[in-house]
């Protein structure tokens, strides 16, 4: 895979990727950690993916709440959607499709956020690509990246897997066990991080539209392209792949068990786990965690607002009252 101009357009940010795997790599060397070993390149590189992670994160932030925003439309995009349904000539298509503009113009939405996070890493990912491919290939550097650096790296194995070798053309066994076992960890990574989020993270309004159908979609394709791909990328940029899939997977896990979509399961859920709790703490009625144990959001705020504790009344106001 030859960058070759976009390489050179990308040349700043591979600059700071360089930075940031030389620092890791000389801080586990101050440990004492052999600087020519590949586990010590490795480790460089996981933590590399864990500081542009943590970079992400407020994009991350910014794409659930476009994504709540979504869900909030979801239903007016249906009705929408059943007013042109059947309907195939040019004029109705032009008119959905305006109509669909307008409400996202009008909510504040945008179908596309969900792909930001994505997109922002794709030029990470490939800066990453090219600084690996050049010091494992050519044992050249960039930035703090010396030569020496870049040919240690480059004569770097794990195992005795070279890391700059792939699946197609190892040289011995061992890379194509390494590979492979990653292969099925990052494609089984990525379709639980899939499968949680359409099975448990979407409202019954959600599921009923378009949108679902691609979530769909997607749990299935693209576990694909880490098998496909997984097959032709060099051991070192399997592990960043890797390690941001895993990330992903524990991020997305974190946020679903506490900030879940309204009306989910995983809502349903933190409702009943937060009902149980305050049971534990005897805050909370017998007929409230009765209802927090299989009851929605809006089943429970009922409860809880017909269980709330009376305020007691004084004598004069109870007069006062009863004259009314």
């Amino acid at each position: 895979m030859d960058l070759g101009f976009i390489g050179t357009i990308l040349w700043p940010l591979k600059w700071v990727v360089s930075a940031i795997l030389v620092g890791f790599h000389w801080i586990f060397e101050s440990i004492g950690m052999d600087p020519g070993a590949g586990i010590t390149w490795v480790l460089s590189i996981i933590f590399l993916t864990f500081v542009v992670r943590a970079a992400l994160i407020p994009i991350f932030v910014r794409q659930i709440k476009s994504q709540r925003r979504m869900l909030e439309v979801a239903p007016q995009l249906k009705k929408i959607q059943e007013k042109y349904k059947g309907k195939k000539d040019q004029f109705s298509r032009e008119a959905m499709s305006r109509e669909t503009m307008a409400l996202y113009k009008e909510t504040g939405t945008n179908p596309l956020s969900s792909c930001l996070p994505l997109l922002i890493q794709m030029p990470i990912f490939f800066s990453l690509y090219s600084v690996l491919h050049e010091a494992q290939i050519n044992k050249t550097g960039i930035g703090l990246l010396t030569n020496d650096l870049a040919a240690s790296f480059g004569n770097a194995s794990l195992f005795g897997a070279p890391l700059h070798e792939t699946f197609t053309n190892a040289s011995g066994w061992e890379v194509r066990v390494i590979a492979g076992v990653m292969i099925v960890v990052m494609t089984a990574s990525q379709f639980i991080t899939q499968l949680q989020l359409v099975a448990k993270n979407m409202s019954p309004e959600t599921k009923e539209s378009p949108m679902y159908r691609q979530q769909k979609m997607m749990l299935y394709i693209l576990p694909l392209v880490f098998v496909i791909s997984g097959l032709s990328f060099p051991l070192g940029v399997m592990f960043y792949w890797l390690a941001s899939n895993v990330w992903t997977m524990a991020q997305q896990y974190f946020v679903i068990r506490s900030m879940p979509t309204p009306g989910s399961e995983a809502a349903l859920a933190r409702e009943a786990r937060l009902a149980k709790k305050a049971q534990r703490r005897g805050t909370a009625t017998p007929v409230l965690a009765e209802a927090g144990a299989g009851a929605g959001a809006a089943e429970i705020e009922a409860v809880r607002v017909t269980t709330q504790r009376q305020q007691p009344v004084g004598k004069n106001r109870a007069k006062k009252n009863g004259k009314k």
